[in-house]
Parts: structure tokens; C-alpha cells; sequence
């Protein structure tokens, strides 16, 4: 497993909005999701996105490979010690190197400095082989929710700190 080098994200965001755009649009082409059915999808966020959870507090971080970025995760605390795991993204060429495992790691070790309980993500409940990489790695199902708006269902996950 090649190690990369994980560094805050906290300007130039246009080196990681097309990292997060590209990682995500094979989920969206497999589920058929689209900017009309899933304006939310990573597949379709745009510059401002990422400005806006950088006000907003949320911890971007990006993942390198000597200087390219190749993946991203972002960190949000909700409350009373959760928080919240969102837009994991490793691009496809750079999958199944172990990159999306050293930047959950780096989660987990993020938010037990900060001295956090537990991590929450959302993910595709229909996407089974993810689902069942985060089991793998610990977390359990919580719930199973279904929005009108979405084309899929939300499988909720939680995993103590």
C-alpha cells in the first residue's frame, strides 16, 4: 500500500472540486442519479459548495500522491461529540490502493484529537459494495431513510471513536 499525504484544504479549493466531481460520477452513472433527480450528489458540486462549508466550519482535506490530489474527505462536528464523515472521495484510476482506508484513518485519529465519540455517514444504501466496506470497517447500520426527492435510499452508519 503507497502512503499519501493528507493536507488541509482551506482555499484553492479548484484543485479538489474536480477530484470530489470525478469520484463521485461513476456512484451517479451506476445509480442513475442525476443533477435533476440528485442536485446534491457530489458528482455535481460546484466551487461554491466548498466555500460555503469552509465558513461554515467543516474541515476539508485533501489526499496527495507526490503533488496530484487523489482524494478527499471532509469532517463536520455536529454535537455532543458526533461527527460527521462526508464526501470521501478517491478518484477511480486510484482506487484499490488502500488511499480510501488511510483517509478514514486519518478521520478517526482527526476526531480523537479532538476528542470526539463517534462518526456518522450517509451513504447509498443500494450501493452494497461500499455499504459493506464501512461495515467491514466497523461501523453499524443505524437507519434506513427514504426522501421523496432522492432516487435511493439512505443508509445511515455510526462507529465509536
Amino acid at each position: 500500500m503507497s502512503h499519501i499525504k493528507i493536507k488541509k484544504i482551506d482555499s484553492h479549493f479548484e484543485s479538489v472540486v474536480s477530484v470530489i466531481r470525478e469520484s463521485y460520477l461513476t456512484v451517479a452513472e451506476e445509480f442513475k442519479i442525476t443533477k435533476e433527480n440528485g442536485s446534491s450528489n457530489p458528482a455535481f458540486i460546484e466551487l461554491e459548495h466548498l466555500h460555503e462549508m469552509n465558513k461554515k466550519g467543516i474541515e476539508m482535506y485533501g489526499a496527495f500522491v507526490d503533488s496530484s490530489c487523489i482524494g478527499f474527505v471532509a469532517l463536520e462536528n455536529a454535537e455532543n461529540g458526533l461527527y460527521y464523515l462526508e464526501k470521501l472521495a478517491v478518484l477511480p484510476s486510484q482506487r484499490h490502493h488502500g488511499y480510501g482506508l488511510q483517509l478514514i484513518d486519518f478521520v478517526f485519529n482527526r476526531v480523537k484529537r479532538l476528542g470526539g465519540k463517534e462518526i456518522s455517514i450517509g451513504i447509498i444504501n443500494e450501493n452494497t459494495i461500499l455499504k459493506e466496506w464501512y461495515l467491514d470497517y466497523g461501523f453499524k447500520e443505524i437507519e434506513i431513510k427514504r426522501f421523496e426527492h432522492l432516487p435511493f435510499t439512505v443508509c445511515l452508519l455510526r462507529k465509536n471513536v
